[in-house]
């Protein structure tokens, strides 16, 4: 099969009401996107440090994380989880807020470095770099100073539809991911977002 084998799709943000509707909780609301598709709830794990449900995407069996530790310490609710169920980090996709891409975006990667991503660096840190990445785009405010601000508030009615929209879009295309594989999926996914 040349499809991708995941086993676990880890959503970046962090916990509480007062961070649910803020740019850097996008990757909380992937996941709750999935789960909601799928007639899942997510229910709390202290042993994850996190929040998982289990989805069942057209045969195959997905866990979804929502780490309960904060941004800058994810790796740890990743890296319990994975061990656990004994899942390389190549079968892992997290997926979280981007500042370099444009509002509305999507692009999945593969590997690479964080990229002043705290969430990134710590899971980096705890499960190395070879996982996969879906990046939604949320804009930068344009001034270094005032990105930890611009991240943790809720963005204006039409980028934060921009986003939601990108968020569906990928969810979408992750099941052509699954059985097709990456390339096919990256194809749809990123010609679809440079529509927006």
């Amino acid at each position: 099969m040349s499809g991708l084998p995941l086993k676990i799709i880890v959503g970046l943000g962090n916990p509480g009401p007062e961070h649910q509707l803020t740019r850097h909780n996008a990757g909380f609301w992937f996941v709750d996107v999935l789960a909601r598709r799928h007639g899942a709830e997510f229910r709390d794990y202290r042993k994850f440090s996190g929040e998982v449900a289990r989805v069942t995407l057209d045969g195959h069996e997905l866990m979804l994380l929502k780490p309960t530790t904060y941004m800058n310490r994810s790796g740890l609710a990743i890296r319990q989880l994975s061990d656990f169920y004994k899942v390389p980090a190549e079968q892992v996709l997290v997926v979280h807020d981007e500042l370099d891409l444009p509002v509305g975006s999507a692009r999945f990667k593969f590997a690479g470095g964080h990229g002043g991503h705290n969430g990134l660096r710590d899971t980096i840190a705890h499960l190395g770099e070879n996982f996969w990445r879906l990046r939604l785009g949320i804009g930068h405010p344009g001034v270094k100073a005032e990105v930890i601000d611009y991240v943790l508030t809720r963005a204006p009615a039409a980028e934060e539809d921009a986003i939601i929209e990108a968020v569906n879009s990928a969810a979408d295309c992750l099941p052509i991911m699954i059985e097709q594989g990456a390339e096919k999926a990256m194809a749809k996914l990123h010609g679809r977002a440079g529509k927006n």
